[in-house]
């Protein structure tokens, strides 16, 4: 069962939340077998993306989740 996740959403006031493009619900969560697996991913996450314009910086904000917590 897994039961460590990582939650992606839009920080507040993102202009990606208008209706017309994401919407302010837009999110994901993804899951890992184990705390070590979801503490990996995050950090990978939080790194540049490679392929990103120079400049551009992403704006979703990144939650370290625990299923029943």
């Amino acid at each position: 069962m897994k039961k460590y996740g990582i939650r992606g959403t839009l920080p507040k006031g993102d202009p990606m939340a208008a209706p017309h493009l994401l919407g302010e619900s837009w999110g994901w969560t993804r899951w890992y077998d184990s705390k070590e697996k979801r503490d990996a991913a995050y950090e990978e996450m939080m790194q540049p993306f490679l392929y990103y314009r120079r400049g551009d910086r992403p704006t979703q904000s990144l939650e370290k989740i625990e299923e029943g917590a």
